[in-house]
C-alpha cells in the first residue's frame, strides 16, 4: 500500500542556542528594563591646603582652618573659642560685593552671587546657634563687602561650646560663577553654574576642598 502523502516519521532537528548568546540577549533585557546604561557622575576636583580656585567672580585661596581663642573681656568673663576657616578672596568683577553667607537649605544653594554663598556644603555641620559669622578683615576692623580687584582675607567661624571638640577637618563644597543671562531674564549677570539632579536645579560644584583643623594663636 502506499503511505499517505504527508506522512513523516522523522522528528525536527533541535536548534541550538549558544550560551554566550543567552547571556548577550539577557543583559541587554536588563539594561532596557533599568533605562539603558548609565555613566558615572564625575567626581569634583579634590583641593587642599594652599589651592587657588578661580570661580568666575572669585580667585580664591584655601588658606587654612584653625582654632582661635579669644580672651574674655575682664578677668571675670570666660575666653571664647571658635573653629575658622580661612580664605583670600580676590572680587574679579566690576563692581563690589557682599562677603554673604553660606547657604543654610539646600534648595537655596543654587542661588546668590556672594562669596560665601558658593560654599554649598560645608561638613561637618555645626547648629545655627554656632554661627557661621562671615566677614572680610580691612585695616579698620571688620567688613562685609568684596571691593572689585581687591585681595580681601575672608574668615567663616563657628563658636565652639564649652567642652566642645573642633572637627580634624573640614570639607568644603564650592561652586563656580559665570557671567551669561538667567532663565527667565535675559540680562547677562554673575550667577551660580547650575545643572538638573533629580528634577531639581542645584549648583555643579567645581572643586571639593579638604582643611585639616589647626590649633592657631590667641586673637
Amino acid at each position: 500500500m502506499t503511505e499517505p502523502s504527508g506522512g513523516s516519521d522523522r522528528q525536527g532537528r533541535p536548534v541550538v542556542v549558544p550560551a554566550l548568546g543567552l547571556v548577550a540577549v539577557t543583559a541587554i533585557g536588563v539594561t532596557a528594563l533599568m533605562g539603558g546604561l548609565r555613566e558615572a557622575p564625575d567626581e569634583p576636583p579634590a583641593l587642599a591646603k594652599g589651592a587657588v580656585l578661580d570661580q568666575g567672580r572669585y580667585s580664591t585661596r584655601f588658606v587654612q582652618s584653625r582654632v582661635r581663642v579669644v580672651p574674655g573681656d575682664s578677668p571675670f568673663s570666660e575666653d571664647r573659642r571658635f573653629v575658622e576657616l580661612v580664605f583670600e578672596v580676590t572680587n574679579k568683577g566690576d563692581e563690589t560685593t557682599s562677603v554673604g553667607l553660606p547657604p543654610t537649605k539646600e534648595e537655596h544653594a543654587a542661588f546668590g552671587e556672594s562669596f560665601a554663598s558658593s560654599l554649598v556644603k560645608i561638613s561637618p555641620a555645626f547648629p545655627a546657634d554656632a554661627g557661621p559669622s562671615v566677614f572680610a578683615v580691612a585695616k579698620g576692623g571688620e567688613t562685609r563687602q568684596l571691593h572689585p580687584g581687591v585681595k580681601s582675607t575672608v574668615i567663616v567661624r563657628y563658636r565652639l561650646g564649652a567642652g566642645d571638640k573642633p572637627p580634624a577637618k573640614f570639607t568644603l563644597d564650592v561652586a563656580g560663577f559665570a557671567y551669561e543671562p538667567g532663565f527667565n531674564d535675559p540680562t547677562e549677570r554673575w550667577q551660580k553654574v547650575t545643572e538638573e539632579a533629580a528634577g531639581k536645579i542645584v549648583p555643579e560644584v567645581k572643586a571639593r576642598v579638604t582643611l585639616p583643623v589647626e590649633e592657631g594663636e590667641p586673637a
